[in-house]
């Protein structure tokens, strides 16, 4: 019996666009709410929330029974934190912050068992292998690991062609608020430099034949990026979904029931 099918990752080599939502809120029980809403793939973010591999694992069992892909996003790339989120059972990771062809072939390293990587061999006490229940795990698990880098400086994007043809690599997600951040438009995801910049940067990712990601809340630029050939794009936040419903809740009540004017976000999700 091998490992589990990455439906995630078998979408993205068929070219269909998959839609998601970061969950950043370290809940399983909201995790699950999430879970159940239909979403092709969910976020559960290590990087900007305060998860720990704790919190993690308890989400993905909480998410197990749905549809909805899990993709974790480790604080960093470093190697012993992306073994222990593979262990846990995540086959797709979205790793920040990778600026060089050397980074994303660290991170190809990282994720795969040896010879062809340095992926610790603990399957036997790992929930990624039903705890050794699952006899060929060991020889087939690098098939279904989905790596993802992510992109989110001028470096990055001057180094973009190397990292995107490195073999392993399966997409190149678009940062776009630590973009704009690093061009000078701090919490404005939206202007129209960091704009050209990403749209750029997405088709440059397909040209060399792997799929490209983003995330927005603008709902128009979402459907802008899918229209360009986006394959997997992050339209909002479990915390975002929260804040507004609740500021809006009691602004609607205040008012005696008038909508209340949608907050501003400009795109930005994080």
């Amino acid at each position: 019996m091998p490992a589990p099918h990455n439906t995630f990752k078998a979408a993205l080599r068929e070219g269909r666009p998959q839609i998601g939502l970061w969950v950043a809120l370290t809940s399983p029980y909201a995790a699950e709410i999430c879970g159940g809403a239909g979403y092709d793939w969910l976020l559960v973010d290590a990087e900007h929330a305060p998860n720990d591999i704790q919190t993690l694992v308890a989400q993905l069992q909480a998410l197990a029974k749905y549809p909805a892909h899990v993709i974790v996003r480790p604080p960093i790339g470093e190697a012993w934190i992306i073994k222990q989120i593979l262990d846990i059972g995540a086959q797709t990771i979205l790793v920040p912050m990778v600026e060089t062809r050397e980074q994303a072939e660290a991170l190809v390293r990282a994720v795969r068992y040896p010879p062809h990587g340095i992926r610790g061999v603990g399957a036997a006490l790992a929930r990624a292998s039903s705890f050794n229940r699952i006899p060929d795990y060991l020889q087939t698990a690098n098939d279904e690991v989905c790596l993802l880098v992510q992109i989110e400086s001028r470096a990055g994007l001057a180094n973009l062609d190397a990292i995107a043809t490195v073999e392993g690599v399966d997409g190149v997600f678009i940062g776009p608020s630590d973009l704009a951040a690093d061009m000078g438009f701090l919490g404005k995801p939206g202007a129209p430099d960091v704009q050209a910049a990403v749209e750029d940067a997405l088709a440059r990712i397909q040209d060399h034949g792997k799929a490209a990601g983003i995330l927005t809340a603008d709902q128009a630029l979402a459907r802008r990026y899918v229209e360009l050939g986006a394959s997997f794009v992050g339209i909002g936040s479990d915390v975002g979904l929260f804040v507004n419903a609740t500021t809006k809740l009691l602004a609607d009540f205040k008012t005696g029931g008038a909508p209340a004017q949608a907050a501003k976000t400009s795109g930005q999700v994080y």
